[in-house]
Order: C-alpha cells, then structure tokens, then sequence
C-alpha cells in the first residue's frame, strides 16, 4: 500500500505546486511546458515504450492528437482553479470526473451498470453541487470560482475517455503517455518561445525548475498507481477506491489545514459524499 500512499502524496504535491506558484514566481504556462518535456523523457527512459509502435498501422493518432491537444490547457485550467477555487474543491472534482467517465463507460463502450456503481453515480452526482456551492456572497471575488472546478471535471473524464479509446485500439500505455506528452509538449513550446520573443513573458530559469519538479510529480503519480495495479493484480477495486479517496482526503486536509481554504457547509457535506460514492464505484469493480 506505500505505493499508493506515494501515488497520493504526489497526487495533492502537484497541487500544492499550483497553489504556491505566485509565491514562488513560477510562470505556470513555462512550468505547464517543461512538465510535459519531463513526463515524455522519463517515459522514455523508465516505461522502455516499443517505439514501433508510434508508426505501425494502427497506431491511434486520431486518439492521441486530441489528447496530446487537451491535456495542457487542461492542466493550465487546474492550475487556475487550485489557485482560485481552493485545492479541496479542485482535487474533489478532479476525483469526480469518474462519474462522467461511468456514465461514457456505460453508453459508448457497453459495460454493465452494477446496483452499486448506480447507486454511486448518484451520490457523486449529488456531491458535485455541494462541492461547487459558493460559500460567499453573490458579490465577491469567489463568486464564478464554481466554474474552473466544473470544467476540470468534464474536462479530466474527457480525457479518460480519450485513454479508453485508446486503450480499446490496443496502443501500450506507455507509447500512449510518450505520443501525448511529446504532442503536449510541442505547441506549448512554441508558445514559450513566441511569448519570450515578444517580451510579453522571459524564459525563466526558476519555472524551469519548477516544471522540472512538476513533470516528476505528474509521472511519478502515473507510475506509482500503474505500479500499485500491478503489485495487487487482484484487487483493482482496492487500488483505484485507495487512490481517489486518499487524494479526496489529503487535499482537503491539506487545503484547509495549511492553506486556511473556507468552505461551506455545502462544500464540506461534499467530502463524504464523493468518498462514498468512489467506495460504491470501486466496489463495483470487483
């Protein structure tokens, strides 16, 4: 079970990241780029991906063109709402994309609905407009922050939709994480360096680094959980309830305890609910 604990615990650091970017005068686009450059090396070197595979005929890169696409501005759109919405908020929705990859896994891939899975779906249906409730009034700065938690959810079940399609044409996770992380990696340079071109934003050593550090998190994040799947190939619930309830439950110890994040009682009835239903889901699973 360490290396689910370590899978959590890079899980939330990535976050917390985000959070401490202003304080550590990141530039979270640069940080965002060099992430991907990280996660694409150490795919290359740790993951031994059959390199054959980015060229062989069916390789599915009508899957991973879009998702190489997706996934930074979706990582720039976390990063905005662990700053503004809080890292409980964040990592919660990010945990309840589950429910919209369900609900695809049982309308376009044909899996069966288990009574528990249902019955999970709807918990977690009903714990994300708790999470997203706004603790303020109407008037202030916190009024639209419910919006970047919302498009992490769809936008994070979009993306393991994406994984399945992929993994449904046969592609190694591996080449899989290598082909998106490299076509990631691409278009974000190009953006660094046509924003140090115009003076609008200089490279920076110092998001260098901390896209370096980001990029190690992210992987090994990746790589712990595959790891924790394959140390307990019997209990695939076990692992994946593990892993999104510890996220569910650090962030939110972390994100109120150190970072003083307020939350209503809406947003902490939430926490519970989205536990349950992953349990309910999870067990599902077995």
């Amino acid at each position: 079970m360490w290396l689910l604990a370590l899978a959590v615990l890079c899980s939330v650091a990535v976050s917390v990241l985000f959070r401490l970017a202003p304080r550590l005068k990141l530039d979270v686009p640069q940080a965002v780029t060099w992430n991907y450059l990280t996660g694409a090396l150490l795919a290359l070197a740790l993951l031994d991906p059959p390199l054959a595979a980015l060229h062989g005929e069916h390789a599915p890169w009508r899957w991973w063109l879009p998702l190489g696409l997706l996934l930074p501005g979706l990582f720039l759109v976390l990063a905005a709402s662990v700053r503004r919405a809080g890292i409980v908020r964040t990592d919660i929705a990010q945990r309840l994309s589950l429910l919209l990859s369900l609900i695809a896994a049982f309308t376009l891939f044909g899996q069966h609905a288990g009574n528990g899975q249902v019955a999970g779906l709807v918990l977690g249906l009903v714990a994300i407009p708790c999470l997203l409730a706004r603790p303020r009034a109407e008037g202030s700065p916190e009024a639209v922050d419910w919006r970047l938690p919302l498009i992490v959810l769809v936008g994070w079940a979009t993306t393991d939709v994406l994984f399945k399609r992929i993994a449904a044409d046969g592609a190694p996770l591996s080449v899989s994480l290598l082909a998106t992380f490299a076509i990631a990696f691409v278009p974000m340079l190009a953006w660094q360096l046509w924003r140090h071109v115009r003076g609008t934003a200089r490279l920076q050593l110092r998001s260098f680094i901390g896209g370096l550090a980001l990029g190690a998190l992210n992987f090994s994040n990746i790589g712990l959980y595959l790891a924790a799947h394959r140390a307990l190939p019997h209990a695939p619930a076990t692992v994946f309830a593990t892993m999104n309830i510890g996220v569910v439950v650090v962030g939110a110890l972390v994100g109120v305890a150190v970072f003083r994040e307020r939350l209503g009682r809406l947003n902490l009835l939430a926490i519970p609910l989205a536990v349950l239903a992953i349990v309910l889901i999870g067990h599902g699973m077995g």
